[in-house]
């Protein structure tokens, strides 16, 4: 079985626990906009791909500043060697800026909704936006309110086989699709890099993914 992609997600500049963990993923993500000023020494110090993010507040990051500085961040690390470069669905100009992006790197093009997860036929039509708009890869991430979301949110995978897709449910209740997304054909899941670390509502650790993971692997 193909070992399943786990993203581990720095939100600091702690260096030293970075690197501790950069053998444990298949790539990471620089959250810009948690990192602060610090994030080009850590995007620079990187051996792993990775990715680079710079969510606004409201998209649920801490990008405080003006739009067109965010993107400017995310095309410098381009030149610092990003590997991905994951932007808004909602992203002013769009077409404009992700053209720009894929001239160096490949582009995620994300959704997040934080309140529900939307039916399965919408969540296909973001898919299709996505695409449409340049994606490379498609990531749609919404909120469990009950188990059945995670179901939805895995579906939503299924869907577009031939689809670097990334799609699972945030939260308590949606822990259960973030494991099993890229045992069901999603590109990759994410992690932190430890407790108080996460990203997002129902982060898993690097290291509970790992165990978690290692036991399905003995399992088969």
């Amino acid at each position: 079985m193909k070992r399943p992609r786990i993203c581990g997600v720095i939100v600091g500049d702690d260096l030293e626990m970075v690197k501790r963990f950069e053998a444990f993923v298949e790539l990471l993500e620089v959250r810009i906009d948690l990192i602060g000023d610090g994030w080009q020494e850590v995007a620079a110090r990187l051996e792993k791909p990775w990715i680079a993010c710079n969510r606004s507040v409201s998209e649920g990051g801490g990008w405080k500043g003006d739009e067109t500085r965010r993107v400017e961040e995310l095309l410098r690390a381009m030149e610092l060697g990003a590997d991905l470069v994951d932007i808004d669905l909602g992203t002013e100009n769009l077409g404009e800026v992700t053209g720009l992006i894929k001239r160096k790197a490949k582009c995620i093009l994300s959704f997040h909704q934080f309140e529900r997860t939307l039916p399965l036929g919408e969540l296909k039509g973001l898919v299709h936006r996505e695409l449409q708009a340049g994606a490379d890869v498609c990531k749609v991430i919404t909120t469990a309110e009950k188990f059945q979301d995670n179901l939805t949110a895995l579906q939503l995978i299924a869907e577009f086989p031939r689809t670097r897709v990334v799609s699972f449910a945030m939260g308590p209740l949606g822990v259960v699709s973030r494991i099993l997304c890229p045992l069901l054909g999603g590109d990759f899941t994410y992690a932190s890099l430890g407790e108080g670390r996460e990203s997002a509502s129902g982060q898993m650790t690097v290291g509970e993914m790992r165990q978690v993971y290692g036991m399905w692997k003995g399992a088969g």
